[in-house]
C-alpha cells in the first residue's frame, strides 16, 4: 500500500475547504434555519418578483453554519480562492494524486452545478472508491480496481420528497446536452439510467428500498427515478463531501470510506453467477484495500460500521460472513479491532 505525500494529503483537504467555501460564497438570499422531524436545514429565502422562493443549502453542522455566518466575506475572496485552487491542483498533480478523466469529470461538474449533490445526491461505485485516494491520503494505482464505465447516483427517497426544492436545470436536459439518451426499462414512464452516445458511460440513479421489494422510485429533487436497493440506506446514511480533481475542483459527496467497504463485503455476496462474479470480485478487492487502510488509520470507525452492519439482522451478518470467508486477512482485521 502505497501513501500520498503529507504535501499532497494537506493540498486535498485544503482544496476540499475551498470548494465548500465556494458553495457557501453562492448564498445570495437571506439564510434560514428549519426544523423537520427533530433535524436542522438551512435553506436561503430570495424574492422572485412578488413570490418567495427557498433554496436548500444543507444541513445543519456547526461547520456549514460557521460558513452560512461568512457568506459574505467568502463572496468577496472568490478571485483570491479561485487562484489557490489553481495552485493546489497544480501541486496534487505534481504530488502524483490521480485526476479524474476528462469524460467522468464533465459530467460529475455538470451534475454539481444542476445541484445534484446540493441537494443529497451521493456518488456510490468505483468513481466514489477513487476519491478516497484525497480522503485517505492513499495512492490507488491498480487499474483493475478503478476502472469503470458507469456513474452512481443514490439519494434517500424521503429526503428528495422533503426537501421542498429541485435541481437548477432539469438533469433530463443537462443529459441531453453531454449527448446521454435514457436506457431502456421495463416501464418507459420511469427513467433512471442514460447512456452516452459516444462512449459506453452510463449514470444511474438508486435509492434505499424500505420494502421487500426492489423497485423503480421517484426522486422528486432531482427529478429522476430511480431503482431502490436493499442494504443501500446504509452505505448512503452518512455521507462526507469530497473533491474530484477536474479543472479546478468539483464539490461533490461520497460514502465514509468504512461504510464503503463494510457495504462492499455485503453486495459482493449479493452478485450470483455471470459477469456478477467479475464485479464481486472488485467489491472484496475494494473491501479489501480499505479495510486495510482503515484498520490501521481508522480503527475505531471501522469497527463501529461493521459493529452496525451486523446489528442489523441476521441477512446482513450472512452477507458479510460469507464474503469474509473468502477474505481471511481482511476478516483477520476486522476481528482484531
Amino acid at each position: 500500500m502505497q501513501r500520498l505525500s503529507s504535501i499532497a494529503h494537506a493540498a486535498y483537504h485544503d482544496l476540499l475547504i475551498s470548494l465548500q467555501d465556494d458553495q457557501a460564497a453562492g448564498i445570495t438570499g437571506i439564510p434560514r434555519l428549519e426544523t423537520r422531524n427533530g433535524r436542522a436545514y438551512w435553506y436561503e429565502m430570495f424574492r422572485i418578483g412578488s413570490d418567495v422562493r427557498k433554496r436548500y443549502i444543507g444541513e445543519d453542522t456547526p461547520e456549514v453554519a460557521a460558513r452560512i455566518a461568512r457568506h459574505r466575506e467568502l463572496a468577496e475572496l472568490g478571485k483570491a480562492r479561485a487562484e489557490d485552487r489553481t495552485r493546489l491542483i497544480r501541486i496534487l498533480r505534481a504530488e502524483g494524486a490521480q485526476p479524474i478523466d476528462p469524460a467522468t469529470g464533465s459530467i460529475l461538474s455538470a451534475l454539481a452545478r444542476a445541484g445534484t449533490f446540493r441537494l443529497g445526491g451521493t456518488l456510490v461505485g468505483t468513481n466514489a472508491f477513487r476519491l478516497y485516494e484525497g480522503e485517505l491520503g492513499l495512492r490507488l494505482r491498480q487499474t483493475d480496481l478503478m476502472a469503470t464505465g458507469d456513474i452512481d447516483i443514490a439519494q434517500f427517497e424521503h429526503l428528495s420528497l422533503a426537501l421542498e426544492d429541485r435541481v437548477e436545470t432539469p438533469l433530463a436536459e443537462t443529459f441531453r446536452r453531454l449527448e446521454f439518451e435514457p436506457a431502456p426499462s421495463l416501464d418507459s414512464r420511469a427513467v433512471w439510467r442514460w447512456r452516452q452516445t459516444r462512449s459506453n458511460t452510463m449514470v444511474e440513479f438508486l435509492t434505499p428500498s424500505f420494502r421487500p421489494e426492489e423497485d423503480i422510485r421517484d426522486l422528486p429533487a432531482l427529478g429522476v427515478s430511480a431503482q431502490s436497493l436493499h442494504f443501500l440506506n446504509y452505505l448512503i446514511a452518512q455521507p462526507i463531501k469530497a473533491a474530484a480533481l477536474y479543472r479546478s475542483g468539483v464539490l461533490v459527496q461520497i460514502p465514509r470510506p468504512e461504510a464503503f467497504a463494510i457495504h462492499k463485503l455485503i453486495v459482493a455476496d449479493r452478485r450470483r453467477g455471470g459477469p456478477d462474479q467479475i464485479k464481486s470480485r472488485k467489491d472484496r478487492a475494494q473491501a479489501a484495500l480499505l479495510v486495510e487502510i482503515l484498520a490501521e488509520d481508522r480503527p475505531d470507525e471501522l469497527r463501529e460500521a461493521h459493529e452496525d452492519a451486523l446489528s442489523r439482522g441476521p441477512h446482513w451478518r450472512d452477507h458479510i460472513a460469507r464474503s469474509l470467508a473468502r477474505m481471511p486477512e481482511t476478516a483477520a482485521r476486522l476481528a482484531a479491532l
